[in-house]
């Protein structure tokens, strides 16, 4: 996890003198694999910084740790120079001279995914940096997300996320008053009681970015709703229960599908204190050390690796960023513990010469 995110880290001085991004992706020799998904994409994007920037916030937060703290600086420059001067965010940049992709569809300024997460990563960095820069970029990006429309229900729940986030400073910026209605839209993209992704998926919910359950049940109880409270629960029973029992048993799951639902589960246990949800998150862990089909750990402790997922019972031998950041949230405990093993020179990536 942390180790890897070291080994894929990369100095981008097109950002600024301390800026960091990461690599997306990784072979088993842990050589960059250049994103391809939609055509040549490039090497890192704010989708995985953004991402690694609240992880590292967090991880300040618990550790006081300096490496952390550069992590968290670093990762806030590049989300920043991603920012277009309208307040949309490109996703990729194309080389590590900082070459940004502005005509992927995968990149495109404003993609509803990598604006979601850049303005909940600078909600989260804002109350731990004292960067003037970060409540600048939220007033530019902000009005983005305030006006965006026929959002899938994944995207809004980071929406969500960053209204709750930001209603705890002095500041919400407009959104607070929003999350009864987005709320609403989570509760209305179902099919029965189970809650969708988007209003055009059918059968099973991919379980990729699907944290809606958790966070209806926080913004349930952030506003008295006992209906999105209610929902959450009903839907985290149809979508979650089984599939955790299985140990994820489906033919392609990646470290980010469980991490998801890890995150689902631990608010609501977190919020309802029923202890059967804490019981399933424990469990779901549990598939990074060899509770899966696979029957062997995802997550390789010795070399700090966790690989990218399970391909018809087969750990994949790729680590790229998005594994090792959701890994880290998801095994939050065990990240912060291991942070306080590791020295400077292993935390943070070898091109700051450290």
């Amino acid at each position: 996890m942390l180790r890897q995110l070291a080994r894929l880290g990369r100095s981008v001085p097109f950002a600024g003198g301390r800026a960091l991004a990461v690599a997306v992706y990784a072979d088993g020799l842990d050589e960059p694999i250049h994103a391809q998904e939609a055509g040549y994409e490039g090497v890192a994007c704010v989708d995985d910084a953004a991402r690694a920037l609240e992880l590292y916030c967090d991880l300040w937060d618990a550790t006081r740790l300096p490496w952390a703290l550069r992590w968290c600086e670093g990762l806030v420059d590049f989300v920043l120079a991603m920012q277009e001067a309208d307040g949309r965010w490109l996703n990729f940049i194309l080389d590590w001279e900082g070459t940004p992709n502005r005509g992927g569809r995968t990149s495109i300024a404003g993609g509803a995914f990598w604006q979601a997460r850049a303005v909940l990563a600078l909600a989260r960095a804002s109350e731990v940096l004292n960067d003037v820069r970060i409540d600048a970029a939220l007033r530019r990006g902000l009005p983005h997300i305030r006006a965006a429309g026929a959002v899938p229900a994944d995207v809004r729940a980071l929406h969500i996320r960053t209204a709750l986030a930001l209603s705890n400073g002095a500041d919400d910026h407009g959104l607070l008053a929003l999350i009864p209605a987005w709320g609403d839209e989570l509760l209305r993209s179902r099919a029965g009681d189970v809650l969708m992704n988007s209003p055009d998926e059918r059968g099973r919910p991919h379980l990729w970015g699907h944290i809606q359950e958790g966070v209806l049940a926080d913004a349930g109880a952030r506003l008295g709703r006992g209906d999105f409270l209610a929902s959450a629960r009903r839907s985290a029973e149809l979508v979650f229960s089984e599939v955790v029992k299985s140990g994820f048993d489906l033919p392609r799951v990646q470290a980010y599908d469980v991490a998801s639902v890890i995150y689902a589960l631990m608010r609501l246990a977190e919020v309802t204190g029923a202890p059967g949800y804490a019981a399933l998150a424990s469990a779901s862990q549990a598939w990074f050390d060899g509770r899966n089909p696979a029957g062997q750990g995802v997550y390789d402790r010795r070399t700090g690796r966790v690989g990218d997922g399970i391909d018809n019972g087969r750990v994949s031998s790729n680590s790229g960023a998005e594994a090792n950041i959701v890994a880290a949230q998801a095994l939050f405990d065990s990240a912060a513990t291991l942070a306080r093993r590791l020295t400077s020179s292993e935390a943070l990536p070898a091109s700051l010469g450290i």
